[in-house]
């Protein structure tokens, strides 16, 4: 296996076992924390700014420890100049309809998927297809 790949396989796991040992994986504690009106559970709040608290100190350092440069010769990306445009807009409100609806996002469905739950089972599938569509349909691809 190469070094790329057994990063990111780490990464992975080192991410799905966070969201499983904070709870972040129950679609029921998303669910709760988007219910602002009602009996709202704030905890998502405290994780989601850890963890960006987090990449953000260890980017800090990294930039500077490495000159910019990434892990296996890649470049790290700059502040993007590109204004907030109606393309982000429609997409952050499918991201946050889907995410309300089954209370899963990218990484916990797929946590859950290696659970079998059987959420994960329906949402991970139509998660790909929903990618696989905004890549056929609307332009979207990874740069």
């Amino acid at each position: 296996m190469s070094r790329q790949l057994f990063c990111v396989l780490g990464a992975g796991i080192l991410f799905g076992a966070g969201l499983a040992i904070s709870g972040m994986a129950d679609p029921a504690r998303v669910i709760g924390f988007l219910d602002v009106a009602g009996s709202w559970d704030y905890s998502l709040a405290f994780v989601m700014g850890g963890a960006v608290g987090t990449f953000g100190l260890g980017l800090l350092v990294w930039r500077r420890l490495s000159g910019g440069r990434g892990w296996f010769g890649t470049t790290l990306p700059v502040n993007d100049p590109s204004p907030v445009d109606r393309p982000l807009v429609v997409g952050a409100v499918i991201f946050g309809i889907g995410w309300g609806l089954g209370g899963f996002c990218p990484g916990p469905a797929i946590a859950n998927l290696g659970a079998l739950r059987i959420e994960a089972l329906v949402f991970v599938p139509m998660m790909a297809l929903g990618m696989l569509l905004a890549r056929r349909l609307a332009g979207v691809d990874r740069d």
